[in-house]
């Protein structure tokens, strides 16, 4: 089983003012955890904010004119930086919360340090999967964390993941190819980074999770339904016939405080009241609103490939940023990626050989 064992009294956080690392933050506060290294984008003013609380050793940002804004007196800047303070650190544990596939490598050099990864950087598993020591991992996703809570020692059948459906999930269809940047951004269930809020409207983002899922429980069968409320985050079918399913409020502190310290005998979230709720609604993924799921499963059967699909998603996202296509053509660059290139990675070389060549011919496909 990935599950981390232990507790940690330092860590390193990668993403620290996005909403994972805030959350981050507020449960290594509540558990008196050290927090050795800061490491974030450009958001400079959260960025001096989260220092003056917690007086962290280092940091690193993105870019070297920054540096000057930083209220600390040890800042670096650059993925090299990353790398170094990683391989620096005393500190076992680190917090991936990167975004994109510029998270990889991070993950890559914490486990070469022996160091423990609580990993939100979803292209970490799904670009390099198979050339990651799982043992070394916890996810910090609802959903995989979800998954985890409900195994027991019976035979399973299915394991299934849940979506929001994203902001997309009650438009008419035929208006989803003029479909904007903004009108992306309107999740219906909360407030997360732009990219993943994208990922979360093509249904991109189940299509990793369901990988991830693969990675991390091994070879079976996966699939993934839409719970409109998000208060449902995995199901199991046991091949007895019966099935469990982990309710939760919408917050990554639980699978955070966990992945922190795996004894977790303290209060996190309020409970669900089932009776407030008063009903649950559940709706099928289908590739109509969706055409990423049409490889769903061909991915699942061959999660190897997901370096190809994760290259052509980062490539697509920026044109539809730019406005050189539409939503609906996110998925079809992703979808004429997989079906050009079916080569397998057999070395971490190769993935970053693959990833490079997927986005070259992904960023001249009209």
């Amino acid at each position: 089983m990935f599950f981390l064992e232990g507790w940690y009294n330092s860590l390193i956080l990668l993403g620290s003012t996005g909403s994972i690392g805030v959350n981050t933050l507020i449960v290594a506060k509540k558990f008196g955890i050290d927090v050795e290294v800061l490491v974030c984008g450009s958001n400079i003013n959260l960025l001096n904010e989260q220092i003056k609380e917690h007086n962290p050793k280092t940091v690193v940002i993105a870019n070297s004119q920054d540096v000057s804004k930083v209220n600390h007196s040890c800042v670096y800047s650059g993925q090299e930086a990353i790398l170094k303070v990683i391989e620096d650190s005393p500190s076992e544990l680190v917090v991936n919360a990167l975004v994109g596939f510029l998270g990889l490598r991070p993950t890559l050099k914490a486990i070469e340090c022996g160091k423990k990864v609580a990993l939100a950087n979803k292209e970490s598993l799904v670009a390099c999967g198979a050339f990651i020591d799982i043992s070394k991992i916890q996810p910090i996703d609802s959903e995989h964390f979800g998954l985890w809570y409900l195994l027991q020692d019976r035979p399973v059948s299915k394991m299934i993941i849940t979506a929001s459906g994203g902001a997309f999930r009650d438009w008419d269809i035929n208006k989803l190819q003029n479909a904007t940047l903004a009108d992306t951004q309107k999740h219906p269930n909360w407030s997360m980074g732009q990219k993943i809020t994208i990922d979360s409207a093509t249904m991109v983002n189940k299509v990793f999770e369901l990988l991830e899922a693969r990675w991390l429980f091994g070879e079976g069968e996966y699939d993934a339904i839409i719970e409109t409320q998000s208060l449902i985050h995995a199901l199991i079918d046991f091949k007895d016939g019966s099935t469990t399913a982990h309710f939760a409020h919408a917050s990554m502190q639980l699978p955070i405080a966990y992945a922190l310290d795996e004894k977790m005998d303290e209060n996190i979230l309020g409970h669900v009241d089932l009776l407030k709720v008063g009903s649950l609604k559940f709706r099928e993924i289908t590739t109509d609103r969706y055409p990423i799921w049409k490889i769903k499963d061909s991915l699942i059967q061959n999660p190897a490939r997901g370096v190809v699909v994760n290259a052509a998603n980062e490539v697509a996202i920026q044109k539809f940023i730019n406005k050189e296509i539409g939503f609906m053509d996110i998925s079809r660059v992703i979808i004429e990626a997989y079906e050009k290139f079916d080569e397998v990675p057999h070395s971490i070389d190769d993935v970053f050989a693959i990833d490079k060549e997927v986005r070259s011919f992904s960023r001249s496909t009209l």
